[in-house]
């Protein structure tokens, strides 16, 4: 089991190769995976809705792991449904109405290379409807749920906007950037906050109800911001990737990241909080090249506590309530479990 090496804690700092592992588990897809989110929503079920796409395609269905269940050996995946996309998916975001109890409903929203969101809805029998949104006028970078209700979408795009748009797909307010936005993650419990990180290296946060920005954060640096996180465990935290570097901020102390460190190197590309402990984050380097490494990072350790290597590597998300991430890979899904 992965995470149980408890030596990796006590190393010298150019012991990467021993801080390297495989995978904890692993699921055979059918194509090139380049999108996979967990919901971060409960499912009224013991397992997580986690969704993947590709080239045309979304396929969602549910995870289960040893960890939660004792009859599970590793990992247990079921297929709950496969979705044809026009094109390839670009980035992807669960709505909080996604439920499997009661009567099953499956809602997420995807953004692809034409521009566009859609808006998919299904009751894994007969009903599914996809909404087609647009006003974007370039790549769109992320997208987010309103995470109380689900009933408004934000997304951020190459547009230097950031557009927000209720379920019938009317665009409701637009918020000028001053360079592409990266990263849009919405406050998890205040849902008239909103954090945006542009290109640039500036993070802002706005009041949606008078759409003015209320806050900022600055990286300090030259390199352009690939992606940046909120932490929903624990608001005052917020984590980025600049270059090669991760930087970390206290909302509450300066706008000037309070910790910074390189970690890929490569170009870092994503940087994701879990969402089961506040100290806990992994990156991941730029995919494209032979392998791309996702790093587990801890608060208070100046090097990963685990490094994870997957070939072209492509997207990262954390489980609901485990210490366990996922990368998307060529044709499988890569899972590193990790302690707490």
């Amino acid at each position: 089991m992965v995470g149980k090496n408890e030596a990796s804690f006590a190393r010298a700092p150019n012991m990467q190769e021993d801080l390297t592992r495989s995978p904890s588990y692993t699921v055979t897809c059918e194509d090139y995976v380049h999108v996979v989110e967990f919901s971060p929503f409960s499912s009224g079920s013991h397992a997580s809705l986690l969704a993947y796409g590709g080239n045309q395609y979304v396929v969602v269905g549910t995870c289960l792991f040893q960890e939660e269940d004792v009859e599970v050996e590793g990992v247990q995946f079921n297929v709950l449904r496969a979705f044809h996309h026009d094109l390839r998916v670009d980035a992807l975001a669960w709505s909080p109405e996604s439920r499997l109890d009661r009567i099953p409903t499956i809602r997420f929203c995807t953004a692809a290379a034409d521009r566009k969101l859609r808006l998919l809805t299904s009751d894994l029998q007969d009903r599914h409807e996809v909404k087609v949104m647009e006003g974007h006028t370039s790549y769109i970078n992320h997208l987010v749920f309103e995470p109380t209700e689900g009933k408004q979408i934000a997304s951020v795009s190459d547009d230097h906007t950031c557009r927000l748009w209720d379920l019938d797909g009317n665009e409701t307010a637009v918020l000028r950037l001053r360079s592409p936005g990266l990263s849009v993650c919405w406050h998890s419990q205040e849902v008239f906050k909103l954090m945006v990180a542009e290109k640039k290296g500036t993070i802002r946060f706005y009041d949606l109800v008078t759409q003015q920005a209320i806050l900022s954060l600055d990286c300090g640096h030259s390199g352009p911001l690939m992606s940046a996180d909120w932490c929903l465990a624990n608001t005052i935290k917020v984590g980025a990737v600049v270059g090669n570097d991760w930087l970390i901020w206290d909302i509450t102390r300066s706008s000037y990241p309070q910790e910074k460190r390189p970690a890929h190197k490569d170009k870092a590309r994503l940087f994701r909080w879990s969402t089961a402990n506040e100290n806990l984050f992994a990156t991941t380097g730029c995919p494209g090249k032979i392998s791309s490494q996702v790093f587990i990072h801890h608060l208070g350790h100046p090097q990963p506590v685990m490094i994870g290597s997957s070939l072209v590597g492509s997207g990262l998300s954390w489980h609901r309530t485990l210490p366990l991430c996922v990368v998307g890979g060529d044709r499988k899904l890569c899972f590193w479990m990790t302690e707490m």
